[in-house]
């Protein structure tokens, strides 16, 4: 009986959050409120989803960037890699006296 008091008296509690959060009260993605009974799918540790549904747009919006970040990240790479096969990218180093 002890047990079951304890599991109620957490699940019932409001959460408080971190200050300076906002409360995580309503989908991360089409923004509807959290009814008090329903269901809250997590991605990330602690961004919350009405449903599966949001949860899974979320996921392939951000696999989309994750993507798109990588081949722009490879072009730049080759880019940097051209440019110093070319000599333009050449930086000179000198000594340089340090005042003691």
């Amino acid at each position: 009986m002890a047990a079951s008091l304890a599991c109620s008296f957490f699940f019932d509690a409001e959460p408080l959050g971190e200050p300076g959060m906002p409360a995580q009260d309503a989908c991360a993605l089409c923004a509807k409120h959290f009814a008090r009974d329903s269901d809250v799918y997590m991605y990330k540790g602690d961004t919350p989803f009405c449903s599966e549904e949001c949860r899974d747009e979320q996921m392939h919006l951000d696999a989309a960037c994750a993507r798109q970040a990588a081949r722009a990240a490879a072009r730049r790479q080759k880019q940097f890699s051209s440019a110093t096969a070319s000599g333009r990218g050449h930086r000179e180093s000198r000594e340089v006296p340090v005042a003691s």
